[in-house]
């Protein structure tokens, strides 16, 4: 019984040896830069969002946090990355509905899943979308719009920056709201989008409003509706198509959350949340958002809370508008 007892003794101390440095490192945390992973090119809603939130998260934790770009399949490759990725909290993603909801309803073979492979930390902030027309259309107006489509059912088309997007399925919300046949062409990215519709290629396009407004305002193309249910502060000139009867319950938009892998070690997680709850309430930050043309997300309650409510809302919403167009990814 003796000689039991002193194997015993050893082993529970060698366990416990073993968990000190973890339980140290969780302590420390974080002392080292955090990479912030955006799974777009730079220039973009998202990256714009991260570079934006990644000051004020270094000033609350007092490490720098970089930036890294990792577009590739809609954001699909930057958050698998992340959600491989050792759950030490040194490396942390800015996401969007495209690879955080929408990914895994028009890919079931997608390498993660949004809620299981992830721990949400907070919802950052929300940002409509707009359908525009290209000049050559002569559409000005909302009433415009479905007066021509509706007079020549599959002539007209509107693009996206890809199938299975936010924006995809704002265009295909709005054509099943006011039972419209479209011609949807997706493009990679909002560069070639845009040149098609300047060019006459095109009749119609979804952006992000951010993405829009620039050739919105140099009279480019022509602002149609935004995709929320009420007008944007960045643009209160454009009406939304809940104003239209035939349009009500038109309410999509494009959001951003912070999210770690799964597995975040309670502490770390802690701290992150904190962190983040702090850089959310600078003034300063907050106002670059709404510059920018995104609404930053309203503070209360636990931030993790918030975030994993609003993905599950939104991912029904998203299964719903992917059931009725069917659609599936290339």
């Amino acid at each position: 019984m003796q000689r039991r007892r002193w194997i015993t003794t050893p082993l529970a101390l060698l366990a416990a040896a073993a968990l000190a440095p973890a339980a140290q490192a969780q302590a420390d945390y974080p002392s080292r830069p955090i990479t912030l992973v955006v799974g777009y090119p730079p220039g973009g809603s998202v990256d714009l969002v991260a570079r934006i939130l990644g000051p004020e998260l270094s000033k609350q934790l007092g490490q720098p946090v970089v930036i890294d770009n990792a577009g590739g399949a809609g954001g699909t490759i930057g958050a698998q990355r992340v959600a491989k990725a050792a759950p030490d909290g040194y490396t942390l993603i800015v996401g969007s509905n495209n690879e955080m909801a929408i990914g895994k309803l028009v890919n079931p073979a997608l390498r993660y899943d949004p809620q299981r492979d992830f721990t949400p930390v907070g919802l950052i902030a929300g940002q409509t979308m707009v359908l525009v027309a290209a000049p050559h259309t002569k559409v000005k107006t909302l009433d415009d719009f479905v007066a021509l489509v509706k007079a020549h059912p599959g002539k007209y088309s509107y693009g996206s920056s890809g199938i299975g997007t936010g924006l995809h399925l704002a265009g295909e919300m709005v054509k099943e709201a006011g039972g419209l046949f479209m011609v949807h062409v997706p493009y990679r990215g909002v560069g070639p989008l845009t040149n098609d519709l300047i060019g006459g290629q095109l009749d119609f396009g979804v952006f992000v409003l951010s993405s829009g407004l620039p050739q919105i305002r140099a009279g480019k193309v022509n602002a149609v509706a935004i995709t929320e249910a009420r007008r944007a502060s960045a643009a209160p000139e454009i009406p939304a198509f809940s104003e239209h009867p035939a349009f009500r319950k038109v309410n999509i938009g494009i959001w951003f959350g912070l999210f770690g892998p799964a597995g975040l070690p309670a502490p770390v997680a802690t701290k992150l949340q904190q962190a983040f709850q702090a850089a959310m309430a600078s003034p300063e930050l907050r106002r670059k958002l709404e510059e920018a043309g995104a609404r930053p997300a309203p503070g209360g309650g636990k931030p993790d809370e918030v975030l994993t409510a609003y993905q599950k809302v939104e991912q029904e919403k998203y299964a719903r508008i992917v059931d009725f167009a069917k659609i599936r990814s290339e």
